[in-house]
């Protein structure tokens, strides 16, 4: 069975952190049938790379991460920021005051196995002990959007075919209160 620890990552988990995100993009994109897209896949790799830096330089007030391990191998990430450029071009600024929670990645071999459920559990109760009352979250990809669904409904923003023919982008806008207390 599978035991999860879910903790704030150190200096220490970097160099592991940044193989996860690695791992986990190439997997996604592959599955998405963009495997092929290097430059994207390492854009992204980039991206969440700055997130962790920012993290680390502003001790957890401009980005926060939590990660989750099996045993000592790091299994999951989730983080919470600013709201993207993307999201507020997108939502013509009326998500600007919210936070941004993303980086939510399991890696491919636990997948399914409640990891990332265990992650948002736990990013609500960080969020809510914060005073952050609502986030957004959003996400181009065609997968991880049949979960976002599954889970917080419609999204607030459909952005048809944005990223390409049959590729759309969703943005959702969630009260912290609906899961830390629903």
């Amino acid at each position: 069975m599978l035991k999860v620890e879910i903790r704030r990552p150190k200096i220490e988990d970097i160099k592991e952190l940044k193989s996860f995100f690695r791992i986990v993009i190439t997997n996604t994109f592959i599955k998405e049938g963009i495997g092929k897209k290097l430059n994207d896949i390492n854009d992204e790799v980039e991206l969440k790379e700055k997130y962790l830096q920012s993290d680390f330089e502003s001790n957890g007030e401009k980005r926060y991460f939590l990660i989750a391990l099996d045993d000592d191998k790091i299994i999951g990430s989730i983080e919470y920021g600013p709201a993207s450029d993307l999201i507020c071009i997108c939502t013509k600024n009326a998500f600007k005051e919210l936070i941004e929670v993303g980086t939510v990645f399991v890696h491919p071999d636990y997948q399914r196995m409640g990891v990332g459920n265990l992650l948002l559990k736990t990013m609500y109760f960080t969020l809510h002990k914060k005073g952050i009352e609502e986030f957004c979250l959003d996400s181009g990809y065609i997968n991880a959007q049949k979960i976002w669904k599954k889970k917080f409904g419609d999204p607030s923003y459909l952005l048809k075919d944005y990223w390409d023919k049959g590729y759309h982008h969703m943005i959702w806008r969630i009260k912290v209160s609906d899961w830390v207390f629903g």
